[in-house]
């Protein structure tokens, strides 16, 4: 779960609200919304053990329910094959970075110097298509040969490194002579600043960084063995996952305001940030490139958890070898990954619905409106439709945890999301 959404996507979410209000928003999210999906997520995928779409019309057929609650399964699929056309392009930002960094492009450097930098890199799409081509075969080779022959014993040991680099940036913010205005701005709310946009950002951010209603935790879950305890792997996930965001937003703001930045600059925030500290500390460019590899193996694990989904569907369903359902499916992401790498410059200009380039568009519809009608369906189907004696069966928890979960996610979580999904409609404007 710990990928680019934890590291890149929450400190920039957070800088553009206001910051402590949204993170605040962002911390109930993952509690009330987050967590109660993910169990029952993990809980599908292990009863179906299978992809996300033949597992829900397994369980479907299993319950006595409509065979077209595999679309379900079909619309976690779609949504993890659009997210990682743009997380492709990004992942490749950050392989690039090892070397700008290695090559002491950032060593004291002013804040216009990087900035400038990083504008000219994504202005060059030649340069973007040439990275975003690197991530998506590491990718598809992993998926191809299996996850479990080489990058799962690497994650055990990159992860906890990842984790140790931030705590080193977090030391550098502390001496950074703001570290007090930064943790003010990251932990006071004001509310005032807030949008029915930044609510719904907030919500969406908690299923994107927890690799939520995208099939991968159903399909990881597919592979999970009976004697391991859902509950307790779904909280520590979801406890890692929000430490390692926090833990970003701490020492990435800091830095913005010791630098005069603006935290509000999208999604260049983390490109224009963590390189000026890389650039002031002694052995930064050895540090700098470090924590970009680690960075890139954090991404390159949420990738493969990505496109996982749709490649054991073409195995299980059409007959496919695994290498040839990665050649399909990571030439599609790839081709529709080009219309990212153009948002940023050649398609700068053009704008969907008035503001929203390509890469904005395909962010915003599987954050916001994917992702949680995703989670919504699976709450309803796991807590509504399937059978109390099934679910407690797999979950096996102790009577009061079983019925604290079924009622959170059974009432709680359907109208918190809900809720929102209404407000992205105009229909609560509507009722009113």
């Amino acid at each position: 779960a710990v990928g680019w959404g934890t590291i890149w996507k929450f400190p920039y979410l957070a800088g553009e609200p206001g910051g402590g209000a949204f993170v605040l928003l962002y911390l109930a999210a993952v509690a009330v919304v987050g967590l109660p999906i993910m169990i029952a997520e993990i809980m599908l995928g292990r009863r179906g053990r299978q992809s996300p779409i033949n597992t829900m019309r397994t369980l479907a057929k299993e319950e006595g329910l409509s065979h077209h609650w595999r679309w379900l399964g079909w619309m976690g699929v779609l949504a993890g094959f659009l997210i990682l056309s743009y997380y492709s392009v990004i992942g490749g930002w950050t392989v690039a970075y090892i070397f700008r960094a290695a090559g002491g492009s950032f060593t004291q450097a002013t804040p216009a110097e990087v900035g400038a930098l990083f504008d000219r890199f994504i202005g060059d799409p030649e340069k973007l298509l040439a990275w975003h081509t690197i991530f998506m075969a590491m990718t598809m080779v992993v998926v191809a040969r299996g996850v479990r022959s080489g990058l799962e014993q690497a994650t055990r040991y990159m992860m906890p490194a990842l984790f140790l680099i931030l705590l080193l940036l977090v030391g550098y913010a502390m001496n950074s002579g703001k570290f007090v205005e930064g943790l003010r701005f990251l932990f006071t709310p004001d509310f005032s600043k807030l949008s029915g946009a930044a609510v719904l950002a907030a919500m969406g951010q908690a299923f994107f960084s927890l690799s939520l209603g995208m099939g991968a935790i159903m399909v990881y879950g597919s592979y999970l063995s009976h004697t391991a305890s859902i509950a307790r792997s779904s909280i520590y996930v979801a406890a890692a996952d929000t430490s390692v965001a926090i833990l970003a937003g701490i020492a990435i703001f800091p830095i913005i305001f010791a630098n005069g930045l603006d935290p509000g600059q999208g999604v260049g925030l983390a490109f224009k940030t963590l390189p000026l500290a890389f650039g002031q500390m002694p052995g930064g460019a050895f540090f700098g490139a470090l924590f970009f590899a680690l960075l890139v193996f954090a991404a390159w694990t949420s990738s493969i958890s990505l496109v996982e989904p749709v490649v054991a569907y073409l195995v299980e369903n059409r007959g496919m070898t695994r290498v040839r359902a990665c050649a399909w499916v990571g030439g599609l992401t790839w081709l529709l990954g080009m219309g990212t790498i153009f948002s940023f410059n050649l398609w700068s200009d053009y704008r969907l619905f008035g503001k929203l380039t390509f890469f904005d568009a395909i962010d915003f519809l599987t954050s916001n409106v994917m992702l949680p009608l995703g989670g919504l369906l699976i709450a309803v189907f796991a807590a509504w439709r399937m059978s109390r004696k099934s679910s407690e069966a797999e979950l096996a928890l102790p009577p009061v945890g079983y019925v604290l979960w079924r009622v959170v996610v059974r009432y709680v979580t359907p109208l918190a999301v809900a809720a929102v999904l209404l407000h992205l409609t105009g229909v609560l404007d509507l009722l009113r």
